[in-house]
């Protein structure tokens, strides 16, 4: 039987595509293995699922900064290194699919030591640490952008991002009926993440009522960003986080605003759902979601609001002229290869895989 080891953590994001490729993997006959940090993020994750088998190493956070644990870390690198050679040299797979961060840089080693191919991704426009040490050891660095798949040169591929297919398993029907909206009036969904976005959950409820003169809007908050006086409003509904309903959400939205995170990004293009990006500013992030919104902005993917620029009557003139725009932007997202995310990273997989 064909054998896999997946790695990749520290953040969720950093697993979610693992978790989309492992149904398709043992559908296709491979033996699954997961590698990660010990009572960590993907640990939680993954070891429930079924016939998958986790493995937990030592890891050390890779930082660009000062601190303390800057002197002790490297040592934690060292030791999960030979952990997950010793791993990889009992499983015997036939390749490694690393989706970066920093517990992925001692497993890529392991491998490179067992003389096990890697294939690796990279999800934003400029490579993360972790991907960037662990390249050199790659035969094959799957990107979600096309920018990023140059500057990898001859080893990248602009693949996208594998999307869990249950995402693109909803209901219109479903998600106007769960939501309590009309079918005749569009939907505006706002999604800033997990835990929220506060700066975008402002402006919206500032905007609240232009946007509801033409809209429905289903708006996601975050955990505990509820707002009680806005409960019962007419054509609006908020919730804190959606899990399985997100499908039936996607799938009732006619637009979005949203955050520019790779993962909600390709999420949006394989659904050709047109948003209105407005990405974490600069001096709150390294700038990737700039970088990523620009991108799909040049190639007519979507429109884009930078935070600074955001004022109420900014944000609905944008909205308006978004949803006009949609069928453009519809069109070519359709035409947009990188849609197929999850095809096309499995194709690079089993075509490294081939030559150990």
């Amino acid at each position: 039987m064909k054998k896999i080891v997946l790695t990749g953590g520290g953040t969720a994001g950093h697993v979610t595509p693992n978790l989309a490729l492992i149904p398709r993997l043992q559908r296709d006959g491979w033996e699954v293995y997961y590698i990660g940090a010990k009572d960590s993020v993907e640990q939680n994750l993954v070891s429930g699922l079924p016939k998958v088998t986790y493995y937990g190493v030592s890891c050390g956070k890779l930082r660009r900064y000062f601190d303390v644990k800057n002197f002790t870390d490297p040592a934690r690198v060292v030791k999960g290194v030979f952990e997950a050679r010793r791993y990889i040299h009992q499983i015997q797979p036939n390749v490694v699919f690393s989706k970066g961060g920093f517990v992925s840089v001692p497993v890529v080693y392991g491998a490179w030591m067992n003389g096990v191919p890697v294939v690796c991704h990279e999800s934003d426009m400029t490579p993360g640490l972790a991907n960037k040490l662990s390249t050199p050891l790659a035969k094959c660095v799957c990107c979600t952008f096309a920018e990023a798949a140059k500057l990898a040169g001859k080893k990248g591929v602009h693949t996208g991002t594998p999307i869990r297919p249950e995402i693109l398993s909803g209901s219109r029907e479903r998600g106007l009926e769960r939501f309590q909206f009309e079918q005749n009036r569009p939907v505006l969904m706002v999604v800033g993440g997990s835990t929220g976005a506060q700066a975008v959950n402002a402006l919206v409820r500032k905007s609240l009522g232009k946007l509801l003169e033409t809209f429905q809007v289903l708006h996601l908050c975050g955990r505990g960003n509820l707002d009680a006086d806005l409960e019962g409003t007419e054509h609006y509904a908020q919730c804190e986080y959606l899990d399985e309903e997100m499908a039936d959400a996607y799938a009732c939205a006619d637009i979005l605003i949203s955050r520019a995170g790779s993962n909600t990004l390709c999420e949006l293009l394989a659904l050709s759902k047109p948003a209105l990006l407005i990405p974490y500013p600069k001096a709150a992030s390294r700038g990737d979601q700039i970088l990523n919104a620009e991108s799909f902005a040049r190639q007519g993917l979507a429109r884009v609001l930078m935070q600074e620029d955001a004022t109420p009557e900014r944000l609905v003139q944008d909205v308006i002229h978004l949803y006009h725009d949609r069928g453009l932007i519809y069109e070519a997202m359709k035409k947009e290869p990188s849609a197929q995310g999850l095809e096309n990273v499995l194709r690079e997989i089993y075509r490294c895989a081939k030559q150990s």
